[in-house]
């Protein structure tokens, strides 16, 4: 499911400074940019993700990729230096969007019938990646793909746009339906970690990015994940009215079972059902 979110008590100035902050960056000349790039299998820093292949066919477009929380483990080689003031706005905008994504961990547990305090606890001090996308222009628009068809790993997505230009789509009855982003909102995506806690209750969405022949496109995503000491698996309180769906497994498993597979639909998911 896809919502949108307003009224979410981030600071207009946090918004906008992530937005004009992350313009520059993916303004500069490639070379300076390349000051971030990633590491062999790595998918932090500025490159292209889920590339599991020299045969399969990229996306069309450039992101920069970070994961700002557990803050201890920031590695700070990947974050930018460019625009000077990139680190302070980032971490600013992080500690906002996870604050907004606790409350809504709140929520869903609410919903669930599940303990608030414990699912929350789940997330207090979770994962969270940020990923900064960057779409150009394609005269052939129709012939590429910005980002290719999938659902999202992680348990919640924030996304924003940072310019006018539409892209996102989602799948709904077998066809693609554009997303059009309500200014100052927050598109939220339910992702497959949710869709396992949740036993089903919550189902994570298919989606992607489609490129604009004539102007380039930017969108800033924040997925947010439990802690990693968390069991990937349907909650034994949701499980009690029916029966798991779901496989269990340890977080630090279920992410290298996520980051050895290639966007594929909802395939991940698919290899986690009973």
């Amino acid at each position: 499911m896809v919502k949108q979110l307003i009224n979410h008590g981030v600071g207009d100035e946090v918004i906008d400074k992530m937005k004009i902050d992350i313009q520059e960056f993916f303004e500069l000349p490639l070379n300076e940019k390349l000051a971030c790039a990633q590491l062999p299998n790595n998918i932090e820093g500025y490159g292209q993700a889920f590339v599991v292949s020299e045969d399969q066919k990229l996306d069309w477009g450039d992101m920069l990729f970070l994961l700002p929380r557990p803050v201890p483990l920031r590695n700070m080689r990947f974050w930018p230096t460019i625009p000077p003031s990139f680190r302070e706005t980032l971490d600013k905008y992080s500690m906002a969007l996870q604050k907004v994504a606790i409350r809504l961990m709140r929520l869903i547990a609410k919903n669930l019938g599940t303990d608030l305090e414990t699912f929350a606890s789940f997330f207090e001090d979770g994962t969270q990646g940020i990923r900064m996308n960057y779409y150009p222009p394609c005269a052939q628009a129709s012939k590429v793909i910005g980002l290719a068809p999938h659902s999202d790993s992680t348990a919640l997505t924030l996304l924003i746009q940072v310019n006018e230009v539409e892209g996102l789509q989602i799948k709904k009855n077998g066809k693609w339906i554009p997303v059009k982003p309500i200014s100052g909102a927050f598109i939220i995506n339910i992702g497959d970690v949710m869709e396992i806690m949740s036993n089903g209750e919550y189902k994570s969405i298919e989606h992607r990015a489609v490129v604009n022949p004539n102007k380039e496109r930017l969108s800033i995503a924040a997925f947010h994940s439990p802690n990693i000491s968390t069991m990937i698996g349907p909650l034994p309180d949701v499980v009690k009215a029916k029966e798991a769906g779901y496989r269990t497994m340890p977080h630090e498993e279920f992410v290298r079972l996520t980051i050895s597979s290639k966007l594929d639909g909802k395939g991940l998911l698919d290899q986690m059902k009973l």
